[in-house]
């Protein structure tokens, strides 16, 4: 199985959230939780980004302009 790690400015970039709003989402088990990749560094599992997006996307209430 392959997986890609993005980074944390993709991940705002396609939600339209701010990093301490993805911290809270994170928190609260939300969201997909952060993978260290060193010390000091840190990524995302592109696929379960990607997932969460589109779960997102299959809840709105069908007919929505929003």
């Amino acid at each position: 199985m392959h997986a890609s790690l993005i980074r944390f400015d993709e991940v705002m970039r396609r939600t339209g959230f701010s990093r301490p709003w993805i911290y809270k989402l994170i928190s609260r088990g939300e969201f997909p939780a952060i993978v260290k990749t060193g010390v000091r560094s840190s990524a995302f599992v592109e696929s379960e980004i990607e997932a969460w997006i589109q779960e997102r996307i299959n809840k709105r209430p069908s007919g929505s302009c929003t």
